[in-house]
This record gives C-alpha cells, structure tokens and sequence, in this order.
C-alpha cells in the first residue's frame, strides 16, 4: 500500500504533535524519529541513506501509512517520486522560536552523541548527525543567520516542488480543521494533541539512552 501522508517539514515544527494526530485520524501507524529508539532493525536503511546509498522506501516504510519529521524528511522528494499518490504535508513554525527549539533539543544531543549509553542510540545519533546537521545544515548547526536561512529556502523548495492541490503548507496552532480539510476525513471531537515539549523531548532521549534504545517515545508507534 505505501505511504498516503508524507511529512516534509523539519523537526521541531510541532512533528510529535502532527504524528498524534494523523495516527487518531487513521493514518497510522506514523514514522517518526522516534521510531528508531525503539525499533534497531530499522537502522541500517537509514545508516545507508545517509551515505546517500538510497534504500527501497517500499520495505523502509512497511507497515506504515505516514510519515514525519526527520530522517524522512531529508529524503522529502525522493518519497514524493516513490509514493505518487501520498499528500505532502509541509509542517511549519516561526523561525525564530523554531531555531531555538532547535538549540535546546537538537544541538545538546548532537554534542553529546559519543556519551550515548548504548551502542544502539550512538549509531542512531550518529545517523542523525550526518543527516541533519551536515547533510542539510552544512555543519552550521548553530549559526542562526545560516540555519534560518537553509529553514527558509527550504520550505520554498517544498512549496515550489508539490503542486498546491496535494501540499498542505501547516502550523500545528491551526489545529483540526485545515489538517482534516486536506485530509478528507471528519474533525475529531477531542483536543488536538499537544506533544513533546522541550521537557518531554529531553526525558525522552535520556531514557532511551538509558534503556538502550527500548524506551517509550512520547508518541508511541500503535500496532499495524
């Protein structure tokens, strides 16, 4: 079946949040960082797309029906080709408080890769190091002008890639209405999530440190 959602958007621009929601919309189970914590086998496709060595998406992606934040989101064109019939979803934030959640969360652990308490979450920090502040920030991760710079133009290049019809360019604040809009599907009559502040992030991370690589992610991938 493939993909049907496909998330373009960067980390932290609300991804937790946005993961939550399409999985209560049916369009679950969602991939999302966090699924590497917990899930080792699925490391080395990664390991390879990050050496640029493109894995095929199709078993990179069983079992799911979505797709958020990083490291999917560096291969944001190449799952667009792949699943011709998946709608993009561009998530977006204010610049300025989206860099610094980016130097709160991100960059902490990209520092602090080497000291992971297990060989599992090293390999993926890693991975993430390569993909996320080499391959797309250039090294700069903490260069504001720079990253701001590389957050813009490439929310331009999304926008200008997807035709309008099958791209929804989305803030979390907006909440149901434009997200089910898109979607096709009812708006639920529950509270949108809120998820993975920069608390519950940091929490996160140090527990599946500590748990080599089992812990639970504040959106927990549902069964199939």
């Amino acid at each position: 079946m493939g993909l049907r959602v496909i998330g373009a958007g960067f980390g932290r621009t609300g991804t937790s949040s946005l993961k939550e929601a399409l999985e209560q919309l049916g369009f679950g189970p969602c991939h999302h960082m966090f699924e590497l914590w917990e899930h080792p086998e699925q490391l080395p496709a990664w390991q390879a797309a990050a050496r640029r060595e493109m894995p095929d998406w199709t078993r990179v992606f069983a079992g799911y029906e979505s797709q958020i934040d990083w490291p999917g989101a560096r291969f944001w064109l190449e799952l667009a080709e792949h699943f011709p019939d998946a709608k993009v979803i561009l998530s977006v934030r204010d610049e300025d408080s989206w860099f610094e959640s980016v130097q709160s969360t991100i960059v902490p652990l990209a520092r602090a890769r080497a000291l992971a308490r297990s060989e599992h979450m090293r390999a993926v920090a890693e991975m993430a190091y390569e993909i996320i502040a080499q391959q797309t920030f250039g090294g700069r991760l903490t260069d504001r002008e720079h990253v701001i710079a590389v957050f813009r133009r490439h929310n331009a290049e999304v926008q200008g890639a997807i035709p309008a019809e099958r791209l929804l360019t989305y803030q979390v604040a907006e909440g149901w209405e434009p997200l089910c809009r898109f979607l096709g599907v009812p708006v639920p009559d529950t509270p949108f999530p809120h998820s993975n502040r920069r608390e519950t992030f940091r929490a996160a991370s140090a527990e599946a440190g500590r748990a080599g690589g089992k812990a639970r992610s504040p959106a927990r991938r549902r069964n199939p």
